[in-house]
């Protein structure tokens, strides 16, 4: 399961980069600001997944 979540981490973090850029390059500053949200979001669940591993070894 663990797997699947760090995979959900990583494309959300990559739809956060794919955001940002796209808002960067519009001129779009509050689709940049989603962007960044994403990532951290992404960010977090990735490290949330990680510390769960780490007890579990």
């Amino acid at each position: 399961m663990s797997g699947t979540e760090k995979g959900k981490a990583r494309a959300e973090q990559a739809k956060g980069k794919a955001k940002e850029a796209v808002g960067r390059a519009v001129g779009n500053e509050r689709m940049t600001a989603e962007g960044q949200a994403d990532q951290a979001k992404g960010n977090a669940r990735h490290a949330k997944e990680d510390v769960k591993d780490a007890f579990r070894h």
